[in-house]
C-alpha cells in the first residue's frame, strides 16, 4: 500500500474522515459534502500521529533537506507541526488567520530570522484560501517559503490553480482521489457513489442542490 492509501486507511479507521453521500455534510460555507475531515482526531490516537509525523519529516528530508524551520499554521497544524519540528530538531513558529487585536498584536509567533528556510505545516487543504493567507503572512514576514506540507487535500481543482497563482508548492500525505480508490477497495464505498463523490469533487458549490 503506498502513503497516501495507508494514510487514507488511517483516517479511515479512525473516524477522522467520514464519508457519507447518502447524508451529506454541510459546511461553513453553505456547500454540501458527501465527506467530512477533521484531522484533530489523528492527535488522540499515538500510532496514527507518530506515522503522520514520520511521514511529514521523511518527506521533508527528501524534498527540502536544507530546511531550517517549521512553521505551523494554527490552530489545527502546530502540534503536528512541533512534532515534526522536535524530530528533525528544529525551531518552530506559528501563524494565524491575523494579528491579534491585543498584547503585542502579533500573527506570527515565535523567535525566527528573516531569510530563514521555512517549510508549513498545514492538517488540511480545502480551496486554499486560509493555507495561502499565512504563506502570504509568512513570506511578508522575510522568510523564504519552500514549500507546504499538509495530511490532506481534497483536491479541487480550485485549490490547485490557487497553489500555482500563489507560487506556494504544496505537498500532501493523502488525497482525496486516493482514498476514495481505498475505499471502493475495502468496501466504504460502492462503485456508483465513487461517481458521486468524484462529481461533487469537481463542481463542489454546486453539488446536492
Amino acid at each position: 500500500m503506498d502513503t497516501a492509501k495507508m494514510i487514507a486507511s488511517l483516517l479511515l479507521q479512525i473516524k477522522a474522515i467520514k464519508l457519507s453521500p447518502a447524508s451529506p455534510f454541510a459546511w461553513a460555507s453553505g456547500w454540501k459534502s458527501p465527506i467530512y475531515c477533521d484531522n484533530r482526531k489523528t492527535l488522540s490516537f499515538p500510532l496514527v500521529r507518530k506515522t503522520i509525523r514520520d511521514e511529514f519529516v521523511l518527506r521533508i528530508r527528501s524534498l527540502y533537506p536544507d530546511v531550517q524551520l517549521i512553521a505551523g499554521v494554527a490552530t489545527g497544524a502546530i502540534a503536528h507541526g512541533v512534532l515534526v519540528a522536535e524530530a528533525m530538531d528544529l525551531p518552530f513558529i506559528y501563524v494565524r488567520p491575523e494579528a491579534k487585536a491585543h498584547g503585542l498584536g502579533n500573527q506570527i509567533e515565535g523567535d525566527f530570522t528573516p531569510g530563514m528556510k521555512t517549510v508549513i505545516i498545514e492538517d488540511l487543504i480545502s480551496t486554499g484560501g486560509s493555507s495561502l493567507a499565512s504563506f502570504k503572512a509568512l513570506q511578508q514576514a522575510g522568510l523564504d517559503i519552500l514549500g507546504m506540507m499538509a495530511i490532506f487535500t481534497y483536491g479541487f481543482p480550485v485549490a490547485a490553480a490557487n497553489f500555482k497563482t500563489a507560487g506556494c508548492r504544496l505537498d500532501t500525505l493523502s488525497n482525496y482521489g486516493s482514498l476514495l480508490e481505498l475505499a471502493l477497495q475495502t468496501g466504504d464505498i460502492l462503485p456508483g457513489q465513487e461517481i458521486l463523490l468524484r462529481n461533487w469533487r469537481e463542481e463542489p458549490e454546486a453539488w446536492g442542490r
